[in-house]
């Protein structure tokens, strides 16, 4: 199988074929650089089961709903 590289909003990249589990996103207050208020939005993902191979990505509803139609292997 061949890697699918996927860029997260934080710049890093990883290889989706690895990923096991995606959670169902989440929205949340927050504060942007100005100190407005805004709605940030996070998604989980792990490249196992266990707890300590998961990662929490964060940021705009588009980058998270882009972020998770890509893990899941949708066309965007």
């Amino acid at each position: 199988m061949s890697a699918r590289w996927v860029k997260l909003p934080n710049g890093n990249i990883i290889d989706a074929g690895r990923v096991a589990y995606v959670s169902k996103p989440d929205a949340y207050p927050g504060i942007d650089g100005d100190g407005n208020d805004r709605t940030e939005y996070a998604v989980t993902f792990g490249t196992e089961f266990t707890r300590d191979t998961w990662m929490t990505v964060t940021g705009t509803k588009d980058e998270i709903s882009a972020l998770v139609r890509q893990l899941l292997g949708a066309q965007a």
